[in-house]
């Protein structure tokens, strides 16, 4: 089911729509610092990114086709859709709890990458919509976070990264970065 966000009016049905998003600088330097201390990248994938986020306005919707409901019903949202103009915040934010409850702070070049440090190590995490890259010299701790984050959200390990697409927005092309 995806929202008709188009119809969705600011101020009424929607305030913050802004989520932060990997700088290309810090995933060039995560990489590079991961090189240069031998450190192994691993890649995660979140399912259904924007279906994790909890919205904090009242968002109604009609019921989609299929759905029968009597005349005059319409659904409330309790969790953000595809299609939500503020989909992308609600999952950020979300995600930011969780991390933070983990022991991460983020840093404050990059609301994007978050830090942890322990007597063990040093955990970085970066992520970018719904992928992560995870590193570091805590291989223990970063295992735990990988089964952390499993069990708050739908993910994929893809394991040891092999490549990282980004998608850039100009105004008027988009191009891709491998």
């Amino acid at each position: 089911m995806v929202a008709r966000g188009f119809q969705q009016t600011q101020g009424l049905d929607y305030d913050e729509t802004f989520a932060p998003v990997a700088h290309m600088t810090t995933v060039r330097t995560l990489i590079a610092v991961a090189a240069s201390c031998s450190w192994t990248i691993s890649q995660m994938d979140v399912k259904n990114v924007f279906l994790h986020g909890d919205l904090h306005e009242e968002v109604y919707m009609q019921p989609p086709p299929g759905v029968h409901a009597p005349s005059g019903y319409v659904c409330r949202l309790r969790r953000a859709l595809y299609g939500l103009k503020q989909a992308p915040r609600a999952w950020f934010q979300r995600f930011v709890s969780v991390i933070r409850a983990a022991g991460f702070s983020p840093s404050e070049h990059d609301p994007a990458l978050f830090i942890h440090h322990s007597p063990h190590g040093r955990t970085l995490l970066l992520l970018y919509v719904d992928d992560m890259l995870i590193t570091g010299d805590d291989i223990e701790h970063i295992s735990h976070v990988k089964k952390q984050l499993g069990e708050q959200f739908q993910m994929s390990d893809l394991g040891p990264l092999s490549y990282f697409s980004v998608q850039i927005y100009t105004s008027s092309c988009s191009f891709w970065h491998y």
